[in-house]
């Protein structure tokens, strides 16, 4: 195709994002292994059509996608996942009245400790509960809950998201920047005020259901009132076996160690190479350990490890990686020859106003509907046009973007959950439960990022 070839850089480029943005946009549209293997027309126009030379996946991403998703799906097979919800509901339902603010503290702790938003699912139904039986609005809970329940997967130290934006930030050479627990720690705190400041502004959104007409007035149909209550709801009643707690415990124990591992680097293995002493990579670390504690609740639960690959964590897990190999290997093709154009293009701009890098990122995740993926399509490029690293770990919590539009599961689960109708997609779609808390929590979020990085040095 020479002529193809022979066009303008400009023009190759324009054409280029628009086949990549169309490949990302039916990716996203289709759902489930498609945003990944769509990846594949755009590498085949690239390679083939443009005679761009293939770049690198992001191999030592995947991996560890892989590691800890059968570490998460294993506890998930042994039970061990009920033993967190039940203490999560146990905290709920000893203080009802403080539900807008502690359900989405505990929807995004149980995803900092799990590594995933999907537990969310199993936690909605008692979050309502709570809320109705105490003449609550469940939307102040249910949306805030959901949205938390995202904004925790960068900070947590086993996602999938906060793995390989750290392993980007180590390439970057930020200043002071020595593994991915120093991206927690600008992650964590941020996060958890983002969390609060949604929670509080969700304690008196909307009107109070003795105050709301549309919700009077459906009270008028009986079978909508007798609808209202589930008395199945709960996992008070459930029985916890020592293999499900044994189960947590190596878990947690695990995240722990790697943590410790990951703050003091003296403790990790070392060899010498070529006269210096290198340490082992934390990336091998979290995919050590993760492996570890899969086989030793393994074999302390003595579940049948063909469950394993059957739940739901599991499987959005390898979505997840399959997502990352299209889309890592098509835009690293693309962007790695025409970086030099593109920071010509964009640099000034970035560099003047730091918050159109959040912006950015915050699309892109929308158009995609990952973090981790939208990490992966826009962390290298803005490094690579020369974007600041310490704007790049500040910003972290912007890759969370999909509230925008109320098609997340997470989000269609809370309004499938809340049997009252206040958790809903208003009429003109974008006025729906979510797309506030989402902006107040990523705004807040975001400003607290950028704080904590001034403070640690990260940004001059």
């Amino acid at each position: 195709m020479s002529f193809l070839t022979s066009m303008p850089e400009g023009v190759q480029f324009l054409i280029q994002i628009i086949i990549v943005l169309l490949c990302l946009f039916f990716g996203a549209r289709k759902g489930g292994i498609a945003l990944g293997l769509l990846g594949g027309i755009g590498l085949f126009v690239l390679v083939f059509l443009f005679s761009i030379p293939p770049g690198k996946p992001a191999i030592s991403v995947m991996l560890t996608i892989l590691a800890v998703v059968c570490a998460s799906a294993t506890l998930e097979a042994s039970g061990g996942l009920n033993v967190l919800l039940l203490f999560a509901e146990k905290i709920l339902r000893k203080n009802p009245k403080f539900i807008s603010i502690l359900a989405p503290l505990t929807t995004c702790t149980l995803t900092i400790l799990c590594g995933t938003g999907h537990v969310v699912y199993a936690i909605l139904p008692i979050i309502y509960d709570i809320s109705i039986k105490n003449n609550i609005r469940p939307e102040r809970a249910m949306a805030s809950s959901s949205v938390a329940s995202q904004l925790g997967i960068i900070a947590s130290p086993v996602s999938v998201a906060t793995i390989t934006l750290s392993a980007y930030l180590l390439k970057s050479n930020l200043t002071n920047f020595d593994g991915y627990i120093d991206l927690l720690k600008i992650t964590i705190p941020s996060t958890y005020i983002g969390v609060l400041v949604v929670g509080i502004y969700s304690m008196f959104r909307g009107k109070n259901l003795e105050n709301d007409e549309e919700f009077k007035e459906k009270l008028k149909d009986e079978n909508f009132k007798k609808s209202l209550f589930d008395e199945n709801s709960s996992l008070l009643n459930q029985k916890l076996k020592k293999e499900q707690i044994f189960s947590v415990t190596i878990f947690l124990s695990v995240i722990l160690v790697v943590s410790i591992l990951g703050y003091f680097k003296d403790l990790r293995p070392s060899w010498e190479v070529a006269g210096k002493i290198k340490f082992l990579g934390m990336t091998d670390i979290i995919q050590i350990f993760m492996l570890l504690s899969g086989a030793l609740i393994l074999f302390v639960s003595k579940i049948d490890a063909g469950k394993i690959s059957k739940n739901e964590i599991f499987r959005s897990g390898m979505i997840a990686m399959v997502a990352v190999f299209g889309i890592s290997w098509m835009a690293e093709s693309m962007f790695e020859v025409h970086t030099s154009m593109i920071k010509g293009l964009l640099f000034d701009v970035v560099k003047s106003h730091p918050w159109t890098y959040a912006l950015m990122l915050l699309i892109i995740s929308k158009f995609i509907n990952s973090q981790s993926a939208a990490i992966v399509a826009f962390v290298p490029l803005a490094l690579g046009i020369g974007v600041n690293p310490g704007i790049v770990c500040a910003f972290a919590p912007a890759c969370y973007g999909y509230f925008i539009l109320p098609t997340y599961p997470s989000d269609l689960a809370a309004i499938q959950f809340d049997r009252s109708g206040t958790t809903k997609i208003g009429k003109f779609v974008i006025n729906h439960s979510f797309i506030i808390p989402g902006i107040i929590g990523v705004f807040t979020s975001c400003l607290f990022g950028y704080i904590f990085a001034k403070f640690f040095g990260y940004i001059g």
